[in-house]
């Protein structure tokens, strides 16, 4: 996989700062015939356009704009061998954003199969077309129409098929559950019985197109999630249930400070144990042996002198973040700025000015897997298995720290227990093939949960400053917004306003940081709807009311507006100690409004929050079932950034780096929540991973201060759940 397709990707989102980053190790180490590899049958891939490109659909206001970059060459992408088996191929991966099922719906579409006759082929990197990887909520508006032409395409050719086979006249011929069948003559035949002793190949524009949602019978169902049941009882296998035969587990040295560097090391204890394998290579030091307790012991072991940089410290974060700034980094390669009108004569025709600072804490991904790998080599090539989200890109470092050949490297990602956007990289692939290389076995690492919360990267923390204008009459005059250091997510107002200036200022990275759910878009979202908020108390509006007031967008205002409804919006008063609040954005071509009520005891400052209200909007609605799962996961993740989370740091060590000192969202802190899907068949599918979750902080903060008067411009607002005013 090309690097600068990478690159690309890293400059249209430059909050994903871990694709900027070094490898950690890099070690001094000494077309194939799809026919043949999956036997008879019909193979079908794809010949993407004159540019290579796959743009997915139009992202609208608040999206990017762009498609993932796709390689030029011709891949494929669907068999459907000689028992009528359907094998789809994709680069994309499971991380629990149920991928596997949506994808698996789209060809049954097109093949008019039920989903449980797919077979779905994820993130094998010897088995699939090459992918940028699974992040940006690009799976569904990407891959799904990639996979509905390649489907719609082997429906042609089966009816091609039938028709010389059956002799019989091809328009009359129907395509139903794994056969095809002549509606005059009732003839017959399956797919096995058209695909036997047939080595068909057929490649197709990306120009095909698969069902329009009018003529949808598979997608918009909610057919069950593929493998739930293995799921429930067990027996799915994810990345950390990797076993190989003769396997031996592994583990790291890791420096006792952040940054430490390996000054040196006595290896002689670890390696006189029997059974462990020890190694050192440049900064890379570590041990394999039969059993985990062995491993550990022989890491315990071993003796080693560090030399440290200056500790870093988190006393003074949120300064060092401004004071440290460059210049501005322009959002998505500038498209996220805005620069119109003037701030000077908005705001000197504003009756009301209001200027507030806003912070963000470094938070932790929290996977429910940690990172874990297995590798093993055989005949100079090394197979990984390892849960990522970026299978090629992991390929591309193991191949570039082992200086080998990328064919000389196989990546296969089992499922995955969530990812967030923070296995984008992988450093134990790396890890466990370097012991794997020295042990002459396979060897896998599962990192502990301490190891996940200090040396995985973090979500920025972030600082923001907004000046803003009103008149008396509600419309908002002038919008000056500048973000440090968290990214340029959002950053857009979607209000329409005259007189706009935002920009991101990339700063110097303190903590380790990277892609997170949404990226920035939280932190944007959480300062621009709270002074929303505190603009249409200046100027005596009711906050929903102040917003359409100031709204154009006609996919927000329908969020916002259904949302409202469903949560019962102005019709009650809050009881004693109650607040209500609203807040709604765009993101990633998705919308989302939620209203919240919250209750708080003014003696203790103790936060309940009560009710959340959802309405989500991302086009085309291909699962409700799952879409609803989707939305809902996303706001239980919200609350922990919105109340809870925060990475704790001082002289160079992690303070809180397990869930016992680390906070995050518990069934006693889940509200009674409701979701409203606001389905639009007129339009593309979006992605809906991301977006829901940006409005459960704003919407938190505003019902907080309806119900105190006081406003937190902090997140998190209530750690350990007493509000933190």
């Amino acid at each position: 996989m090309n690097d600068a397709i990478f690159q690309q990707t890293a400059d249209l989102e430059p909050e994903r700062y871990e694709f900027y980053a070094e490898p950690r190790y890099r070690f001094s180490l000494d077309r194939r015939d799809f026919l043949k590899l999956a036997g008879g049958g019909i193979v079908v891939g794809l010949v993407l356009n004159e540019a290579g490109a796959f743009q997915g659909p139009g992202r609208g206001r608040g999206g990017r704009g762009f498609g993932q970059q796709m390689p030029q060459e011709l891949s494929a992408w669907l068999h459907v061998d000689e028992q009528g088996q359907v094998v789809v191929y994709t680069g994309k991966v499971e991380v629990g954003q149920n991928a596997r099922t949506s994808l698996s719906q789209t060809v049954a579409e097109e093949l008019r199969l039920p989903v449980s006759s797919i077979r779905l082929v994820m993130g094998d990197t010897e088995l699939v077309p090459p992918d940028m990887g699974t992040f940006g909520s690009a799976t569904t508006p990407q891959m799904a129409p990639q996979l509905a032409r390649v489907a719609a395409a082997a429906r042609e050719m089966l009816l091609d098929l039938a028709a010389d086979r059956l002799e019989v006249d091809r328009a009359n011929l129907v395509v139903a559950n794994g056969a095809v069948t002549d509606s005059v003559s009732r003839k017959s035949a399956s797919f096995a019985e058209l695909t036997k002793e047939q080595k068909l190949t057929k490649t197709v524009s990306a120009d095909l197109r698969g069902a329009a949602p009018s003529e949808w019978k598979v997608l918009g169902t909610s057919v069950s999630k593929v493998d739930a049941r293995a799921m429930v009882t067990g027996q799915h296998k994810y990345s950390s249930d990797v076993k190989l035969p003769g396997m031996l587990y592994g583990k790291i040295l890791r420096s006792p400070l952040l940054d430490g560097k390996l000054k040196s090391v006595d290896l002689s204890a670890a390696q006189a144990m029997s059974g462990v394998v020890a190694v050192r290579d440049g900064d890379f030091v570590g041990v394999a042996a039969p059993n985990e307790l062995l491993a550990e012991q022989a890491l315990a072991a071993i003796k080693a002198e560090w030399d440290y940089p200056p500790p870093v410290s988190g006393k003074e974060l949120f300064q060092d973040l401004k004071a440290n700034r460059g210049e501005s980094g322009g959002g998505f390669g500038g498209r996220g700025n805005q620069n119109r009108g003037s701030i000077e004569e908005g705001l000197a025709a504003a009756d009301h000015k209001l200027d507030a600072s806003y912070t963000v804490a470094y938070i932790a991904h929290v996977p429910l897997e940690p990172r874990a790998a297995a590798a093993e080599w055989k005949q100079g090539k090394v197979t990984v298995w390892v849960g990522t989200q970026c299978p090629f890109r992991v390929r591309g470092q193991l191949a570039g720290a082992f200086g080998i050949g990328q064919d000389r490297v196989r990546v296969i990602v089992p499922d995955t227990g969530s990812g967030y956007g923070g296995k984008h990289t992988v450093d134990t692939a790396v890890e466990a093939a370097r012991l794997a290389k020295a042990a002459g076995k396979p060897v896998k690492i599962v990192w502990t949960r301490e190891e996940e919360f200090t040396w995985a990267y973090f979500r920025p923390a972030g600082a923001i400053d907004v000046k803003a204008g009103v008149r008396k009459d509600g419309m908002i005059t002038a919008w000056e917004f500048h973000n440090y250091n968290s990214g340029g997510s959002a950053i857009a107002p979607a209000y329409d306003i005259p007189n706009v200036q935002t920009a991101f200022h990339p700063s110097r990275e303190i903590l380790k940081q990277g892609s997170y759910r949404a990226l920035a878009a939280t932190a944007n979202h959480f300062a621009r709807e709270s002074q929303m908020d505190d603009l249409a108390h200046a100027a005596g509006i009711e906050p929903l009311e102040f917003r359409l007031k100031n709204l154009k967008d006609a996919r927000l205002r329908a969020v916002l507006e259904a949302a409202a409804k469903q949560f019962g919006w102005g019709k009650k008063a809050a009881e004693a100690g109650h607040g209500f609040g609203i807040a709604g954005g765009t993101e990633k071509g998705s919308y989302v409004a939620t209203c919240a009520e919250v209750a708080v005891d003014k003696g203790t400052g103790k936060l309940q929050i009560v009710r959340l209200t959802t309405a989500f909007e991302c086009g085309a609605v291909r699962n409700p079932d799952h879409l609803k799962n989707q939305v809902e996961g996303a706001v239980i993740m919200g609350l922990g950034g919105a109340l809870f989370e925060a990475i704790e740091f001082d002289e160079g060590r992690i303070l809180n780096p397990k869930l016992s000192k680390y906070r995050v969202p518990r069934f006693g802190d889940v509200p009674a929540l409701e979701t409203v899907l606001v389905n639009r068949p007129d339009l593309p599918s979006a992605g809906a991973g991301e977006t829901p979750i940006v409005a459960v902080a704003p919407a938190i903060g505003n019902a907080i201060f309806h119900a105190t008067g006081i406003r937190l411009r902090s997140l998190p607002m209530a750690p350990e759940g007493v509000l933190r005013a």
